[in-house]
Protein backbone atom coordinates (compact mmCIF):
# COMPACT_ATOMS: atom_id res chain seq x y z
CA UNK A 1 0.00 0.00 0.00
CA UNK A 2 1.31 3.41 -1.00
CA UNK A 3 0.01 6.64 0.46
CA UNK A 4 0.56 9.82 -1.54
CA UNK A 5 0.24 13.40 -0.33
CA UNK A 6 0.40 16.32 -2.77
CA UNK A 7 1.35 19.88 -1.91
CA UNK A 8 2.35 23.09 -3.66
CA UNK A 9 -0.89 24.11 -5.29
CA UNK A 10 -2.23 27.63 -5.24
CA UNK A 11 -3.06 30.62 -7.39
CA UNK A 12 -0.72 32.12 -9.95
CA UNK A 13 -0.84 34.57 -12.81
CA UNK A 14 -0.58 33.35 -16.38
CA UNK A 15 3.04 32.98 -17.36
CA UNK A 16 4.06 32.15 -13.82
CA UNK A 17 5.54 28.98 -12.35
CA UNK A 18 4.67 26.54 -9.60
CA UNK A 19 6.20 23.32 -8.39
CA UNK A 20 4.01 20.56 -7.07
CA UNK A 21 5.31 17.91 -4.69
CA UNK A 22 4.04 14.45 -3.87
CA UNK A 23 5.38 12.66 -0.82
CA UNK A 24 5.12 8.87 -0.86
CA UNK A 25 4.80 6.79 2.28
CA UNK A 26 7.10 4.10 1.00
CA UNK A 27 10.12 3.63 -1.21
CA UNK A 28 8.96 3.92 -4.79
CA UNK A 29 12.14 4.31 -6.81
CA UNK A 30 12.69 0.81 -8.15
CA UNK A 31 9.13 -0.44 -7.87
CA UNK A 32 6.57 2.09 -9.01
CA UNK A 33 5.78 4.13 -12.06
CA UNK A 34 4.68 7.56 -10.88
CA UNK A 35 2.43 10.03 -12.63
CA UNK A 36 0.74 13.40 -12.43
CA UNK A 37 -2.85 13.85 -13.53
CA UNK A 38 -5.26 16.75 -13.52
CA UNK A 39 -8.98 17.25 -13.62
CA UNK A 40 -10.73 20.49 -14.45
CA UNK A 41 -14.39 21.06 -13.50
CA UNK A 42 -16.69 19.23 -15.88
CA UNK A 43 -13.83 17.42 -17.60
CA UNK A 44 -12.35 13.96 -17.37
CA UNK A 45 -9.14 13.32 -15.53
CA UNK A 46 -6.19 13.54 -17.91
CA UNK A 47 -2.61 12.39 -17.70
CA UNK A 48 0.00 15.13 -17.56
CA UNK A 49 3.32 13.37 -17.06
CA UNK A 50 4.78 10.10 -15.85
CA UNK A 51 8.18 8.80 -14.82
CA UNK A 52 9.34 5.21 -14.85
CA UNK A 53 11.65 3.48 -12.40
CA UNK A 54 14.54 4.04 -14.81
CA UNK A 55 13.77 7.75 -15.07
CA UNK A 56 12.11 7.64 -18.49
CA UNK A 57 9.51 10.39 -18.73
CA UNK A 58 6.34 10.84 -20.76
CA UNK A 59 4.36 14.04 -21.25
CA UNK A 60 1.01 15.06 -22.63
CA UNK A 61 1.43 17.17 -25.74
CA UNK A 62 -0.36 20.07 -24.05
CA UNK A 63 2.39 20.42 -21.45
CA UNK A 64 5.44 19.25 -23.38
CA UNK A 65 8.22 21.79 -22.97
CA UNK A 66 6.49 23.61 -20.09
CA UNK A 67 6.22 20.93 -17.40
CA UNK A 68 8.97 18.73 -15.99
CA UNK A 69 8.43 15.64 -13.87
CA UNK A 70 11.19 14.48 -11.57
CA UNK A 71 11.72 12.56 -8.38
CA UNK A 72 14.02 12.66 -5.38
CA UNK A 73 14.56 9.05 -4.43
CA UNK A 74 16.18 9.88 -1.12
CA UNK A 75 13.06 11.77 -0.06
CA UNK A 76 10.50 9.48 -1.74
CA UNK A 77 9.11 12.60 -3.35
CA UNK A 78 7.77 13.25 -6.82
CA UNK A 79 7.77 16.73 -8.35
CA UNK A 80 6.08 18.54 -11.19
CA UNK A 81 7.72 21.81 -12.18
CA UNK A 82 5.30 23.87 -14.21
CA UNK A 83 6.43 26.93 -16.13
CA UNK A 84 4.66 29.37 -18.40
CA UNK A 85 1.33 28.47 -16.85
CA UNK A 86 -1.87 29.14 -18.77
CA UNK A 87 -5.46 29.58 -17.59
CA UNK A 88 -6.28 26.22 -19.16
CA UNK A 89 -3.85 24.60 -16.70
CA UNK A 90 -6.33 25.37 -13.93
CA UNK A 91 -7.35 22.06 -12.37
CA UNK A 92 -7.04 19.75 -9.41
CA UNK A 93 -3.71 18.00 -9.73
CA UNK A 94 -3.21 14.45 -8.50
CA UNK A 95 -0.18 12.24 -8.20
CA UNK A 96 -0.52 8.52 -8.71
CA UNK A 97 1.52 5.33 -8.54
CA UNK A 98 1.40 1.85 -10.00
CA UNK A 99 3.76 -1.11 -9.79
CA UNK A 100 3.93 -1.39 -13.57
CA UNK A 101 2.34 0.48 -16.44
CA UNK A 102 2.52 -0.61 -20.06
CA UNK A 103 4.05 1.87 -22.48
CA UNK A 104 0.77 2.78 -24.16
CA UNK A 105 -0.91 3.53 -20.86
CA UNK A 106 1.64 5.77 -19.09
CA UNK A 107 -0.84 8.67 -19.05
CA UNK A 108 -4.00 6.60 -18.57
CA UNK A 109 -5.58 7.13 -15.17
CA UNK A 110 -7.06 3.61 -15.08
CA UNK A 111 -3.55 2.14 -15.15
CA UNK A 112 -2.75 3.59 -11.71
CA UNK A 113 -4.10 2.23 -8.46
CA UNK A 114 -2.68 4.55 -5.79
CA UNK A 115 -3.80 8.18 -5.67
CA UNK A 116 -3.25 11.26 -3.60
CA UNK A 117 -6.04 13.57 -2.48
CA UNK A 118 -5.15 16.29 -4.97
CA UNK A 119 -4.01 19.89 -4.82
CA UNK A 120 -5.80 22.78 -6.53
CA UNK A 121 -4.03 25.01 -9.03
CA UNK A 122 -5.68 28.15 -10.34
CA UNK A 123 -4.11 30.21 -13.14
CA UNK A 124 -5.58 33.62 -13.78
CA UNK A 125 -5.20 35.61 -16.97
Amino acid sequence: QVQLVESGGGSVQAGGSLRLSCAASTYTDSTYTMGWFRQAPGKEREGVASIDTDGTTHYASSVQGRFTISKDNAKNTLYLQRNNLRPEDTAMYYCAAARWVAYLYKLASYAYNYWGQGTQVTVSS
